[in-house]
């Protein structure tokens, strides 16, 4: 299956506030907010949407094609991500500005308060999908998750264009977007992926219904937090998968993004539904034990025992042949 993956390539700014946020909110005067925390800690990791869920996929085995707009200070970002299985060769490298930046400060409570800068991201609007699909063949997903507004809504229409099944992960684009923009990104998509606040978003901003909006997407895929995912599929029952037992939660940035890696490998396995967001979930959790998006580590054995031990004996099996890990330091 050949999956291209449609996204942000940043630098992640990580910090924690020993704190709780919404200690400094004063009800009544949330007009006018003026607030600066003292973070405890700074982690400058490899981040972005697309690179996030290329590296997971990657690391999981797969080759999938990252479609990006960096800066010209991607080469040591590019090797890292080529280490781990990615196909770089089509991303576009401005000649003037730098990669992107995400900077997210983290409370106790797991609450966060995040900016980003887009730098080169904005010139993602400049791919064309049919150059590349004419050297890398026909996408059987191209996966549009958070980048460049116009760029999403391009590779939205071309995608349409070319007859090409999209997964649609507007995610942290949703509040800058219009109603329009996210109903031209959702409509006919083959699977939308959402949380729970991002789907109210999505119903309010475009005026749809729940039922309305489900009807424009073939698999609704929605993550719950700590309560998991439901996938919603026409003609179906609702699938629920659980999250597997965390060793800690160190940092939640880039879990979502790791769920969707996981689940985008299954599809590519060829495996249900519900063995996708499982595998979503258990790399999802990795995820969350680590400070970065890319930085957690482990072993097809130490994979498969916690997934056993989550998902019982036929879900493991069910995934053993598939499970190839690449991960590098």
């Amino acid at each position: 299956m050949r999956v291209a993956v449609a996204g942000s390539v940043g630098g992640d700014h990580i910090m924690s506030f020993n704190g709780k946020f919404t200690d400094s909110l004063v009800a009544g005067s949330l007009a006018k907010v003026s607030l600066s925390f003292l973070v405890d800690t700074l982690e400058i990791r490899r981040g972005g949407c697309g690179a996030n869920i290329s590296f997971g996929m990657g690391a999981l085995g797969l080759k999938p094609i990252l479609l990006a707009a960096v800066g010209k200070d991607w080469v040591d970002y590019e090797a890292w991500l080529i280490r781990h299985g990615v196909d770089t060769s089509h991303v576009l490298v401005s000649e003037k500005l730098h990669t992107a930046t995400f900077m997210v400060t983290t409370d106790t409570e797991l609450n966060q308060i995040a900016s980003f800068f887009p730098g080169a991201m904005s010139e993602a609007r400049n791919i064309e999908l049919a150059p590349i699909i004419a050297k890398t063949g026909p996408f059987d997903l191209l996966v549009i998750s958070p980048d460049d507004p116009e760029a999403m809504m391009r590779y939205s229409d071309m995608a349409r264009e070319l007859k090409i099944p999209v997964a649609a992960d507007p995610s942290q684009q949703m509040a800058r977007m219009s109603g329009e923009e996210i109903a031209q990104l959702i409509d006919g998509a083959k699977y939308l992926f959402l949380n729970e606040y991002e789907l109210a978003l999505a119903i309010q901003k475009t005026g749809w219904t729940d039922r309305q909006l489900f009807d424009r997407v073939q698999v609704r895929v929605v993550t719950l937090g700590s309560k998991g995912a439901q996938i919603e599929e026409h003609g179906k029952e609702t699938i629920y998968v659980s999250v597997p037992k965390e060793e800690g939660k160190v940092d939640p940035t880039g879990v979502g993004d790791n769920f969707r890696s996981g689940f985008i490998a299954g599809l590519s396995w060829g495996l249900g539904h519900e063995r996708c967001a499982q595998l979503g979930s258990m790399l999802a959790t990795y995820c969350i034990e680590t400070t970065g998006t890319q930085e957690y580590r482990f072993t097809k054995a130490d994979f498969l025992e916690r997934f056993r031990k989550a998902y019982g004996d036929l879900a493991a099996n069910e995934i053993t042949p598939h499970l190839v890990v690449n991960l590098k330091s």
